[in-house]
């Protein structure tokens, strides 16, 4: 038998606003259930893991080892704009491929 992934985790400072940026980016909602310790944003329509919040003392200190790369639906251009009035921000910007960073830092790319 095999495994699957139920969630995914992020250790952050607060856990309800990288859980707004995440369900704004997504298309989804963050859970009524969560809290400043605790946030989970399940995934728009259906299939897929979890993401889930939690508040961690220490603050993020290196480049993540895994990440998320998002597929544009429209151009790379448009969805870095979209993104980044959602308060993400452009770390290194491409033609066919864009690392941003989600409010706290975590880095993601968006790509065509």
């Amino acid at each position: 038998m095999t495994s699957f992934v139920k969630s995914v985790t992020f250790d952050c400072a607060s856990p309800m606003l990288v859980a707004g940026f995440w369900a704004a980016a997504l298309g989804s909602d963050v859970d009524e259930d969560s809290t400043d310790d605790r946030a989970f944003v399940e995934p728009a329509g259906w299939g897929g893991p979890t993401l889930w919040f939690q508040r961690v003392p220490e603050g993020k200190t290196a480049k993540n080892r895994q990440h998320f790369d998002l597929r544009a639906m429209g151009t790379v251009a448009e969805e870095v704009e979209r993104l980044s009035a959602l308060g993400a921000t452009v770390l290194r910007d491409g033609t066919d491929l864009v690392v941003m960073a989600d409010p706290e830092g975590n880095e993601f790319c968006v790509e065509t």
